[in-house]
């Protein structure tokens, strides 16, 4: 007899369907799993058996083979020892019937006991586009399961209280369906922030705007004290965001499962020792990177210069399309990636070039060839470069408390409800989003404004991707004073934040 049981698998971040197919047969005992398994599914073997003699029900003594179909696609993971176990109770009469709209997933322990697993989320969306009405997840994952939405999540401890509901001896309750609570977005505040007026205006209309921003400025400027301080001006995801960043943190293992909705635009701040595997995702089991966890939030580079040269280089794709594609000789992963780049340098390797003190010991070669590290395509990519000077001593006596994130935020979300309503319709989130037939319809330019693009095209030589940038800059500048049209004003601040030459000290 074939029982064929409902089932979900990953590949990437895509959930999948799968059938686990199990057939008991005359013969010597035996146990096979097929399927394109890795070694933890081949080990489902031992954690079944051990669990269906301890849960009470008899091990057929029988031929056992399990096919994961489709056959052709690599299974990997210990989540298909719920589905095995429970095909293997069914072939061998324990249980009468299977609802034909349940699929299950878990990984099972010796004992019995359900232990939870990753990449819930992202199979529970699979299996609601396929049809399957009931979930049965290990009570861990059953919040996390919730969030997809049509489905009747089961949360199930162990093995024992799973086949005394499929027998229908003691049915198990449906979890609740998960809902965030208002949290306080605490974490550092802008008004912690001594001067830098500057800075916070620039970071201001790269939250408005969703622009990627470099900081330049000598040790103790505050670079990293500002640019920690981003994620508290940003606007709250939506929904889709929300659900989008959490399938990515569900995958990589980092979903707090008590809280399985990430509620804060994620900030991610790898060390400059990071390979360009740990950045785009990848390495031996086909993980996503630093960018994709940073999907739909921050990806902060602090000492920039630090980091490898193909390491800054893999950012490269991922700025313009919000995607990452890694092929490795195990597959190919197709990513999300749309965050914001925050940067921050010094203008040298000593770090105090321009500095009023005068300490700075580097060459002009020196310093230039410190600033080489970063090519010019990927600067090209980055659209506010923003000198943070030296903290004055009057700045940091002054009695008055600074702006809060708070007053900030209301402005930034003005500024981008205006661009929700421009880009209704679309897929465009942001100002920084743009495409070119959008960019050609929301930034136009008067006679004023032209001329003096045309003069910084000219004078700056600007590519074409830096003019387009600055446009996008420029709208968001606009959105922030409530202005419909792109004044030259506008234009004038979006021309000053590209002005590269505080990368020569």
């Amino acid at each position: 007899m074939v029982v064929t049981v409902r089932s979900l698998g990953l590949s990437g971040l895509q959930g999948y369907e799968v059938s686990a197919e199990c057939f008991l047969s005359g013969g010597l005992p035996a146990f096979d799993v097929v399927g394109l398994p890795d070694a933890a599914v081949r080990e489902a073997r031992e954690r079944v058996r051990a669990a269906v003699k301890n849960c009470g029900v008899k091990f057929p003594v029988s031929r056992i083979t399990v096919n994961l179909a489709p056959a052709g696609r690599k299974k990997e993971g210990t989540v298909y020892d719920l589905p095995i176990f429970v095909g293997l109770l069914a072939a061998a009469g324990e249980i009468k019937s299977l609802p034909a709209d349940a699929a299950f997933l878990g990984e099972l322990s010796l004992t019995g006991a359900l232990r939870g697993v990753n990449g819930v989320l992202p199979m529970a969306l699979a299996a609601r586009e396929a049809g399957i009405r009931q979930l049965f997840v290990p009570a861990e994952n059953a919040a996390e399961a919730t969030l997809a939405g049509g489905l009747t999540v089961y949360g199930v401890t162990d093995a024992a209280s799973l086949t005394a509901h499929l027998r229908g001896e003691q049915p198990l309750s449906p979890a609740p369906v998960w809902t965030p609570e208002p949290e306080d977005r605490g974490g550092p505040d802008f008004r912690d922030v001594m001067g830098q007026e500057n800075v916070k205006r620039a970071l201001e209309v790269a939250a408005a705007g969703g622009h990627n921003i470099l900081l330049i400025g000598s040790p103790g400027a505050g670079k990293s004290m500002l640019a920690r301080r981003l994620p508290s001006i940003l606007p709250d995801m939506s929904r889709e965001e929300a659900l989008s960043a959490s399938a990515v943190w569900s995958v990589a293992g980092l979903l707090d499962r008590k809280h399985p909705l990430l509620s804060a635009r994620p900030f991610r701040s790898p060390h400059h020792t990071a390979s360009a595997a740990a950045l785009a995702g990848g390495g031996p089991a086909m993980r996503p990177g630093e960018i994709s966890l940073a999907h739909n939030g921050v990806l902060f580079l602090d000492e920039l210069p630090e980091f490898r040269r193909d390491v800054l280089e893999a950012l490269r794709q991922p700025l313009e399309e919000g995607a990452v594609t890694v092929a490795r000789a195990g597959g190919t992963l197709h990513l999300p990636a749309r965050f914001q780049l925050v940067c921050a340098m010094n203008p040298c390797r000593c770090g105090w070039r321009g500095h009023p003190s005068g300490r700075c010991t580097c060459s002009d070669r020196e310093a230039a060839k410190y600033v080489e590290k970063i090519s010019g395509p990927l600067l090209d990519r980055i659209d506010l470069h923003v000198s943070v000077p030296s903290v004055e001593y009057e700045a940091m006596r002054r009695r008055e408390t600074p702006e809060s994130s708070a007053a900030i935020r209301e402005r930034v979300e003005a500024a981008r409800a205006m661009q929700t309503r421009r880009f209704a319709g679309t897929d465009t989130a942001c100002n920084a989003h743009m495409t070119p037939a959008q960019l050609a319809r929301f930034c136009v330019l008067d006679g004023a404004g032209d001329r003096l693009m045309e003069n910084a095209f000219s004078r700056m030589g600007l590519t074409a991707r830096s003019h387009d940038r600055i446009l996008r800059v420029a709208r968001t500048i606009a959105d922030l004073e409530g202005s419909d049209a792109i004044a030259p004003e506008h234009l004038a601040e979006a021309i000053q934040y590209r002005n590269t030459d505080i990368l020569k000290g």
